[in-house]
């Protein structure tokens, strides 16, 4: 489940209501970099997902300024990790 900041910024991303720290493009470098480096050892997989969804993601990872490919691997790591879970 997500602690109050996280809900928090998930509300205000999905209201578009996010607003951008002082250092946003620091932090977005440091994340890709993060992320560039954590990924490095990939494996590649095959995953269909609907047209609406791929539209989604797209947008939401250009708002904040990374490729779709890292979002939704990013989102899967969570996943894997327990950061983020389904609700049931």
């Amino acid at each position: 489940m997500f602690d109050d900041e996280e809900m928090s910024i998930l509300n205000a991303l999905e209201n578009n209501q996010l607003i951008r720290s002082i250092n946003a493009d620091e932090e977005i470098a440091l994340a890709k970099q993060a992320a560039k480096e954590y990924l490095s050892k990939s494996k590649n997989i095959t995953i269909r997902l609907s047209l609406g969804d791929v539209t989604l993601i797209k947008n939401r990872a250009r708002d904040v300024g990374i490729p779709y490919q890292t979002l939704i691997s990013s989102l899967v790591h969570q996943y894997a990790t327990g950061k983020i879970r389904l609700e049931t």
